[in-house]
């Protein structure tokens, strides 16, 4: 879910710094044939010693190199690049390595990007790739001449992908991926990099969603000297916490009658247009003020068409209204998670989802980017032990997550765990949270200059919009707003959902926005973004929290036509 940046370098200057500070420093020998492809080819076997990287390992080294010729033009233009391949070894035997690349561009702008991952991980990001919701007319990191690296945290993901939970039976593997593969993974990176250009780079940004969005969190917060910058898109910062919120959700759909059909889902979707779109001046397809239609919509009471949303007596009688079983799953979701026993991160609870007016998986719809929705969504088949591949993508996580890490049980029914009361797992829960958790002190990536961009779509029902309030909310109050202000920014996207939308899917230059900030001191201002889905083309104002846009007039696909409202 997330991409990486490239690099800046005459080759003359490379070969000579190569041949002198990084190659007797790590032993690579003492002289290198000319070009760029020898420069690459040398770099197959490099040591970085256990010594060089922050957390313990056992050591890193390179397993393949490749050059990569130019390609692409415009917007999809890459440049000559070396793509490295490498591992970083556990200390414990019997954990996996951690699988790496980096992306080194023959013109270095000497800048770096680490990608984050998503889900569980498991796989190496694309390095050649963009940044989470990135523009799709403007170069991709790699292009702009960014140096980029990415890791899988760790493991190495079977069939079931992202979702994929088995790394929690290892300790060193389970702590790779609460955060410490992301030292492991830019300490070993930069030697890399070093070795490749004579000298470390000169800023370091890291990029991320959901995951990759808490792995972005948690590297400023842990490792704040390594980072200049972070862009965190709809971040699973709380990640113990939202896993619960997440085993409520998926406890609740899989109650009988609950789960809800793609005409259902049309439904209580629509019922929600009909009810609370014109809340910001206008009727476009989108909720811009979600906060008034959260007070003010209620699936009990609310009409589609002029009829009552709720099928009669509450039975479950048509495709096209609510069962009081269904009504009851979504109230849940809307809901808080309410934590009845103490997590060691300090979260107490995982707020409900902005469920009204989202897209639950609305298969009918002829989107490209349905198909991806509906997987982060609702999925096709109801919740049920064993868990059906083809569940909501957080039934499957849940399912892994219990299995492995807290009960170590694959054959646990994990239906049977109450998040918010689990009985005898709750010590287990809590001592993960330590890992899964991210702080919000920031405070010394703050006084370093950091600057930090987080974004997250009103319709996002894999990781919940109110909990990246809840963090901006605590920055606020530790800082005090104007020092906030200084240093982050958050801005939330109608109509988008998690990292895909066929409603609003949002894209937007973040990467320029916070290069702008760190390196020029300019402020991002009046941002932004584009849809590429929905409208394509369409464009509305990126606001700050918690202001929303409202319709003030005009073209009502220009963002120029809103105003920024609190």
């Amino acid at each position: 879910m997330v991409q990486g940046h490239c690099c800046n370098a005459r080759v003359a200057r490379v070969i000579a710094a190569l041949i002198t500070s990084a190659v007797s420093a790590y032993s690579m020998g003492a002289t290198l044939p000319a070009g760029h492809q020898a420069i690459c080819e040398r770099l197959q076997g490099f040591v970085i010693p256990a010594s060089e990287i922050g957390e313990p390992t056992s050591g890193a080294s390179v397993t393949a190199v490749k050059s990569v010729a130019a390609s692409g033009s415009g917007a999809g233009a890459l440049p000559d690049y070396c793509e490295v391949t490498g591992r970083i070894s556990p200390v414990d035997r019997f954990a996996p390595d951690i699988q790496f690349k980096v992306a080194l561009p023959e013109e270095w702008n000497g800048k770096v990007v680490m990608f984050g991952g998503g889900g569980f991980n498991g796989t190496i990001p694309n390095v050649a790739g963009n940044v989470p919701n990135g523009p799709i007319d403007a170069a991709v990191p790699l292009g702009r001449g960014y140096a980029t690296f990415a890791s899988d945290s760790g493991h190495q993901a079977n069939a079931l992908g992202s979702q994929d939970g088995r790394f929690g039976l290892n300790d060193e593997a389970a702590n790779n991926f609460g955060g410490d593969a992301l030292k492991k993974t830019h300490d070993a990176a930069l030697a890399i990099i070093k070795a490749r250009y004579g000298h470390w780079p000169r800023k370091a940004y890291f990029a991320g969603g959901s995951t990759g969005g808490r792995e972005a969190v948690t590297a400023i917060q842990r490792w704040p000297s390594d980072w200049d910058g972070a862009i965190a898109w709809y971040p699973a910062w709380d990640d113990a916490a939202a896993l619960l919120g997440g085993q409520r959700m998926n406890r609740a759909l899989a109650k009988p009658g609950a789960y809800l059909s793609v005409g259902k889902r049309q439904a209580v979707y629509d019922a929600a247009m009909q009810a609370c779109d014109a809340l910001d001046g206008v009727a476009d397809g989108l909720i811009s003020d979600q906060r008034q239609c959260n007070a003010r919509f209620d699936p009990s009471t609310a009409k589609l068409n002029g009829a009552p949303l709720r099928c009669p007596k509450g039975a479950d009688t048509a495709d096209n209204c609510l069962s009081d079983a269904q009504i009851d799953a979504l109230k849940t979701i809307n809901t808080p998670t309410v934590l009845r026993f103490r997590l060691a991160s300090g979260e107490t609870h995982y707020p409900g989802y902005n469920v009204w007016g989202a897209d639950l998986g609305i298969t009918s719809r002829t989107s490209p980017v349905e198909p991806v929705v509906t997987f982060l969504a609702f999925g096709t088949s109801q919740p049920a032990n064993p868990m059906p591949l083809t569940a909501p993508y957080i039934s499957v996580l849940t399912d892994q997550w219990i299995k492995y890490s807290v009960t170590r049980d694959p054959n646990f029914n994990s239906l049977s765990l109450d998040p918010e009361q689990p009985g005898v797992w709750a010590n287990r829960i809590s001592d993960l949270s330590l890992k899964l958790d991210a702080s919000t002190d920031i405070s010394a990536f703050r006084r370093r200059g950091g600057k930090l961009l987080l974004v997250h779509g009103q319709s996002d029902v894999l990781v919940s919009t109110r909990a990246t309030e809840l963090y901006y909310r605590r920055l606020q109050a530790q800082f005090g707003i104007d020092r906030v202000d200084s240093f982050v920014r958050f801005y939330e996207i109608p109509g988008m959902g998690h990292a895909a939308s066929s409603t609003f899917n949002a894209t937007w230059d973040s990467l320029s926005a916070l290069a702008g900030w760190v390196e020029k001191g300019k402020a991002p201002v009046g941002q932004v973004t584009t849809d590429t889905a929905g409208v394509p083309g369409r464009t509305r104002p990126l606001c700050d929290y918690p202001k929303w846009p409202r319709y003030e007039g005009g073209d009502v696909n220009q963002a120029a036509s809103f105003r920024c409202v609190d």
